[in-house]
């Protein structure tokens, strides 16, 4: 009786007095144990805790303080920090946090859709990479997939030191391209994984950005009649009964003895997937912009390839808005061009795919870029080529290169000019490092040629000097255009000395397959 009134007491104490939760300072996910900053840099640290409390942030000798705003969040700009660790950071205000292991080295974003998230596991010889991957020294980190009109400002994720238990389900371009990196410089590494399968590259655009820019409005008009009028609740139901009736043909075919029906596919809501404009800027993005970093790595582009005109204006707002975002200047910004992928044509012809690529390579004329040209190391009927390692190992290429001195071959040979003599024109090429050169056989392949007709016939090719190709045809007397590598999958063979690819190109501005596909 006695416990039953002491008990009681306390109930109504409760609900008597006001409840009292314990303040707490917070920090988003990308800080945690184990996390690399980026050397040489005034690293942003952001929180939130009770607005108004002082939050004071050390690491080393250094402290930094900063008081929390009306809506509880605070930063502070950390002094530069040489390569090095590890250290310890603690944050404190309403209540303290300590971050251990912290290393000081280079950090880079992995970002684009499935071939950037293409794990270690499903590489080549993922078994032996897997055994090797012993680094402490690089430290791994990803985003989840999550699409949202908001901007998110926490994920579900942590920091983890690379080993062979943690490596399997990372970025395989990432790992292998951060490998290079700490192997070549020999310091530490920090790697964000930020990629999603499938996604499309206005859904990695601020939605007000794109709401705003009158070169995406059709795209835009097309996806508000989307969010207007597409019945989640009905599409379901829809499925639901093609399911039903799949059930029942799968129980006559098997009374019957017949194959079974294929079973219907569920239904993917657009409105939370990875095409929406806006979605993955939110969902994935904003929770890591500010965080100190060199610079991003990306691979993506086949989602958009039937809109490869349109990709010309979109990947370069993208850059430009990503740097706008994270204040850190021209940050170097790397990608993949489309590997070969498809059937090998039998004859020339338009290609969606070789737009793109060029609308990839139109995007150099931003500063601070580079593109990784794979035509080689693509598989005809698998759109993930397995060979990882070869595709990071140009991106790193770039960025030793140009971001950290070292006197290496880091661009693909390029189109500069031509001159037309008689039947025969002549192309010059930049960045072709010491020499061009030919794989497999002697002469050049995988050019054609055409006139005022615009018919493309295969061409003759001889290298003339180190820069320079000379193409023609018997068969076209007054030659127009040439074009190098123009399809899905094309058959070709030029590189320079150090194996790089040939960039794909043309010499023409004729209007393309997709010029007019923008929605």
């Amino acid at each position: 009786m006695k416990q039953i009134k002491v008990t009681c007491w306390l109930l109504l104490l409760s609900l008597c007095v006001p409840s009292l939760s314990r303040a707490e300072v917070k920090l988003p996910n990308v800080f945690t144990d184990h996390m690399v900053l980026q050397r040489n840099l005034e690293n942003p640290v952001w929180g939130w805790d009770d607005p108004g409390t002082k939050v004071t942030v050390k690491i080393g000798d250094q402290s930094h303080s900063a008081e929390a705003d009306q809506e509880g969040r605070w930063q502070v700009k950390l002094s530069p920090l040489p390569a090095g660790g590890p250290h310890k950071l603690t944050v404190a205000g309403s209540s303290e946090k300590t971050i251990s292991d912290v290393l000081v080295g280079e950090v880079w974003v992995c970002s684009g859709q499935s071939n950037m998230a293409w794990q270690v596991s499903n590489a080549n010889d993922a078994d032996l990479e897997r055994l090797t991957a012993n680094y402490p020294e690089i430290r791994l980190i990803t985003v989840p997939n999550r699409a949202s009109q908001e901007d998110e400002t926490n994920f579900d994720g942590e920091w983890k030191v690379c080993s062979p238990e943690t490596v399997n389900d990372f970025s395989a371009v990432g790992y292998f391209f951060g490998r290079q990196i700490h192997q070549t410089l020999n310091v530490p590494v920090g790697l964000i994984d930020n990629a999603w399968g499938g996604s499309a590259a206005e859904a990695w655009v601020k939605r007000d950005v794109m709401n705003n820019d009158k070169r995406f409005a059709e795209l835009v008009e097309n996806w508000e009649n989307t969010e207007a009028n597409y019945d989640a609740e009905a599409v379901n139901k829809n499925f639901q009964d093609q399911l039903a009736k799949w059930k029942e043909a799968v129980k006559a075919a098997k009374a019957e003895g017949k194959p079974q029906p294929p079973q219907p596919r569920a239904p993917r809501n657009p409105l939370t997937g990875n095409h929406r404009p806006g979605n993955l800027y939110g969902g994935c993005l904003h929770p890591i912009i500010g965080y100190g970093i060199k610079g991003a790595i990306w691979y993506q582009g086949e989602s958009n390839a039937n809109r490869a005109y349109q990709y010309r204006d979109l990947f370069a707002l993208m850059i430009q808005h990503w740097r706008a975002e994270w204040n850190q200047g021209d940050f170097p910004f790397y990608w993949v061009s489309l590997a070969d992928f498809r059937r090998e044509a039998e004859a020339p012809g338009e290609s969606d795919w070789a737009e793109l690529r060029e609308a990839q390579t139109m995007t150099l004329a931003l500063p601070n870029t580079g593109e990784a040209i794979i035509i080689d190391l693509g598989e005809a009927d698998d759109i993930h080529p397995r060979n990882k390692q070869d595709v990071a190992m140009r991106l790193a290429r770039l960025a030793l290169k140009q971001d950290y001195g070292i006197d290496v071959v880091a661009r693909s040979p390029r189109y500069e000019s031509h001159e037309v003599n008689g039947n025969k024109v002549v192309i010059t090429f930049q960045d072709v490092g010491t020499a061009l050169d030919t794989f497999d056989v002697r002469e050049p392949v995988g050019f054609t040629i055409a006139g005022e007709d615009r018919v493309f016939l295969p061409a003759q090719a001889k290298i003339v000097g180190n820069n320079k190709i000379e193409v023609w045809s018997d068969n076209v007397k007054n030659p127009v255009s040439v074009r190098y590598a123009w399809a899905d999958n094309p058959v070709c063979n030029v590189q320079n000395t150090v194996g790089l690819p040939l960039t794909p190109f043309r010499t023409d501005e004729w209007e393309g397959i997709t010029a007019n596909n923008k929605k």
